[in-house]
């Protein structure tokens, strides 16, 4: 017998944690959680089986196909912006290679299972490519449909993915004799900047505003790699679960895009210095810009349009700017470090 379960890539990661708690706090127990990475053990009481495995690990996916029943699948295993354009070819294997593999064990589940398997993928708002400040300022919120030209790897290695998931639910096999008659019910959400207060930054491009808070918490300095006046989306991680949560639970017919942007609010990196020293005065933050990374950010939207979200399944998210700091960014992430003894005074 096959046991039927969740599968959870990148599950040690910010966003990986975040909705095993979610889902193991609902009743869902069922789940199978995969990381590069060791998976740490509170984790893993909250799963059924818990795997430190790659994504690029055939064998590995064999053994999914032989032994689990996977009717959805969150793939949120990826090397992040950052990483990723330091070393281009690996994040290309990761992020479009593994995508891939785990795109091919939803077809084969498919079979099965005899239905389409959900794939619930989260993309970014580094797909976007805008060419300059003036341009960023003149477009302001964009569309999902517009300036699809991303300037990093990542973006790349995203935008792929969407393309990808894509054709895997609408034309794969199209010229087969006996094209997959079930398939993959692809979904994919394009977060913005992500901060959450119970896991540390691990490398995106956007990590200035966590880092910035987490720094300031623990008493220490934090050099902000962007100008004060830089302005992109963000939203905290909750509100990140629960579009995860909402897309994957939406009726099929209800969607009209296998893309949707999401976004919460947009503060400039100089607005997020005031709602940090609102919270730790003694913050001690100095903005000095990395040339190279300024002008990754300076691609990206000042926001995103999530209208199409918004009206498809109901998107509208919990926390805007106040509320994530006054409510959920500052008293946990206070409490994190002053139960270790290394909050500020």
């Amino acid at each position: 017998m096959r046991r039927e379960v969740v599968l959870i890539t990148g599950a040690a990661g910010e966003m990986g944690q975040a909705l095993i708690e979610h889902l193991a706090e609902s009743g869902i127990r069922n789940i199978l959680a995969l990381d590069v990475n060791p998976i740490p053990k509170p984790l893993r009481a909250r799963c059924q089986l818990a795997i430190q495995g790659d994504i690029l690990d055939e064998a590995l996916f064999g053994r999914l196909v032989s032994e689990y029943a996977i009717p959805l699948i969150y793939h949120l295993a990826a090397l992040l912006s950052t990483r990723a354009e330091f070393t281009p070819e690996v994040a290309h294997h990761v992020n479009v290679d593994g995508t891939l593999n785990l795109l091919k064990l939803a077809v084969d589940q498919s079979g099965w299972l005899g239905r389409p398997v959900k794939f619930i993928f989260p993309s970014s708002v580094a797909v976007y490519g805008l060419p300059d400040l003036e341009t960023k300022a003149r477009e302001g919120r964009v569309k999902e449909w517009q300036w699809n030209i991303p300037a990093t790897m990542y973006g790349c290695n995203k935008l792929y993915g969407e393309h990808l998931g894509r054709y895997y639910m609408r034309h794969y096999r199209q010229l087969a004799a006996e094209p997959a008659s079930h398939g993959v019910d692809f979904r994919a959400i394009r977060f913005p900047g992500l901060i959450s207060a119970f896991t540390t930054p691990t490398g995106g491009t956007s990590d200035y505003g966590p880092e910035m808070l987490h720094h300031a918490a623990k008493g220490e300095p934090y050099r902000c790699f962007v100008r004060e006046d830089t302005r992109m989306p963000f939203m905290a991680m909750p509100d990140a679960i629960k579009a995860l949560l909402l897309l994957e639970r939406a009726p099929r017919e209800r969607l009209t895009s296998h893309v949707y942007n999401v976004t919460s609010f947009n503060p400039s990196a100089g607005e997020i210095l005031a709602e940090v020293r609102a919270a730790f005065p003694a913050a001690q933050v100095t903005f000095e810009p990395d040339t190279k990374r300024q002008a990754i950010v300076d691609s990206w939207p000042v926001d995103q349009d999530d209208s199409l979200a918004r009206r498809d399944w109901g998107w509208q998210p919990d926390y805007d700017q106040r509320r994530a700091f006054d409510e959920y960014l500052v008293p946990n992430i206070r409490r994190r470090y002053e139960a270790v003894g290394t909050g500020a005074k």
